[in-house]
C-alpha cells in the first residue's frame, strides 16, 4: 500500500492506493456520492488518464476542509503524488500536465478597519 498526501486552499488529503480493480473511496464513499458533478469526478481522476492506468487501484482517501474543488484538486494532487511513489516513469507526464504542483493560493486575510481584504469603504473628501 502507498499513500501519500495532498493539499489545496483549506483542504488536505489523504491518499491510500492498493491494487486492485479502480475502486475510489472517499471519506468511505462512492466517488459518484461524494463528487456528484461529472467536472469535478473528471478532476479526481485525472492522475490515472495522463499516466494510461485506469481501473488497476483501488484508492481510500480521507479529505477534510474547503469546499469540494479545493477538495477535489487535493485528491488528484495526493494520487498524482502516488503514482509517481509507484513508478518514476509516470512523473513526467504528470509533471507536464502541471499535476505535481502544490497550488498554493490561499484566500487573503480580511484587514482591519475594511470591510474585506482590499475593499476598501466609500471615501469621503468632506
Amino acid at each position: 500500500m502507498i499513500n501519500a498526501l495532498g493539499r489545496r486552499k483549506a483542504s488536505i488529503a489523504r491518499i491510500y492506493l492498493r491494487n486492485g480493480e479502480g475502486n475510489i473511496k472517499i471519506n468511505g464513499k462512492s466517488v459518484a456520492d461524494y463528487f456528484p458533478q461529472i467536472h469535478i469526478r473528471d478532476r479526481v481522476t485525472e492522475p490515472f488518464e495522463v499516466a494510461n492506468i485506469e481501473n488497476t487501484f483501488d484508492i481510500a482517501i480521507n479529505v477534510k476542509g474547503g469546499g469540494f474543488k479545493g477538495q477535489a484538486e487535493a485528491i488528484r494532487l495526493g494520487i498524482a503524488r502516488a503514482l509517481v511513489k509507484i513508478n518514476e516513469d509516470f512523473k513526467s507526464p504528470l509533471k507536464s500536465k502541471k499535476l505535481l504542483t502544490r497550488d498554493a493560493r490561499v484566500v487573503e486575510r480580511k484587514k482591519y478597519g475594511r470591510p474585506k481584504a482590499r475593499k476598501a469603504f466609500q471615501f469621503s473628501k468632506r
